[in-house]
């Protein structure tokens, strides 16, 4: 790993302001491999190194990676000046780290979304050329029909105009699967408005090879592991566990 200065390494903790490191720092607080830092204009291999703030280990996180299972009623965005963000969610910890949600998830919608710091990593998520499955359980009035898949698969083009690359749509217990690898704006609604069948509830169950974590309850979110951001984007898992899913 290249050498970062002090203050950015702890500032990228989420703890600590630079301006707060450096405070620190005066007070003798903050100790490198043993030594007393100087300076947070000192540079160091985070990897190499163990710092210490008051005695406690620093560990160093250039990129966060995050799942949440979003409630209704938030919308992901960073800020708003009048509605309620998926941000708000996250302990305070976060809220220095440049954050930001990994796509959309309407505001009335639940279930299955990423949050990070990492612009590569959301990048390939959310662009369609990547071909990452984002899967989504939905409610509505009436039924499946096979020119209704049919339609999905072929590629449907909105009321605006708007076309959408083909998805699919399958028939299950009480409901939908539909399964897309864009993130348009309030996309599998005004899909399902296409063919006459407005949602009147919708969850997302899955990203890639991700599926929504059972124990991960409404509003509650974890940090991914390295392995749970590589089954995201390798698709590790397929989707073996696609009609387990019930509201």
């Amino acid at each position: 790993m290249s050498q970062l200065r002090l203050d950015k390494i702890l500032a990228d903790t989420g703890l600590y302001s630079r301006r707060e490191v450096a405070v620190l720092i005066s007070q003798g607080r903050v100790v490198v491999s043993g030594e007393l830092a100087k300076s947070g204009a000192c540079k160091y291999d985070p990897g190499a190194v163990d710092i210490k703030i008051d005695g406690n280990t620093v560990n160093y996180t250039k990129f966060h990676y995050i799942v949440m299972n979003k409630p209704a009623g938030y919308i992901s965005s960073t800020f708003d000046r009048n509605e309620r963000t998926v941000l708000e969610l996250l302990d305070d910890k976060y809220t220095k780290l440049g954050i930001f949600p990994v796509g959309r998830l309407d505001k009335d919608a639940e279930g299955l979304l990423l949050l990070t710091n990492d612009g590569d990593f959301a990048h390939r998520i959310t662009s369609p050329s990547k071909n990452v499955k984002k899967r989504y359980f939905v409610v509505f009035d009436g039924e499946v029909t096979d020119n209704d898949i049919m339609t999905f698969k072929q590629g449907l083009v909105l009321a605006d105009g708007t076309r959408c690359l083909p998805a699919k749509l399958e028939a299950t217990e009480g409901g939908a699967f539909v399964t897309v690898v864009e993130g348009k704006y309030h996309q599998v609604k005004r899909m399902m408005v296409a063919i006459g069948k407005p949602v009147l509830y919708l969850k997302r169950i899955s990203i890639g090879g991700m599926i929504l974590d059972e124990m991960l309850k409404t509003g509650e979110f974890r940090e991914l592991t390295s392995d749970d951001c590589k089954s995201i984007i390798l698709d590790k898992y397929g989707q073996s566990k696609k009609n387990s899913y019930k509201k």
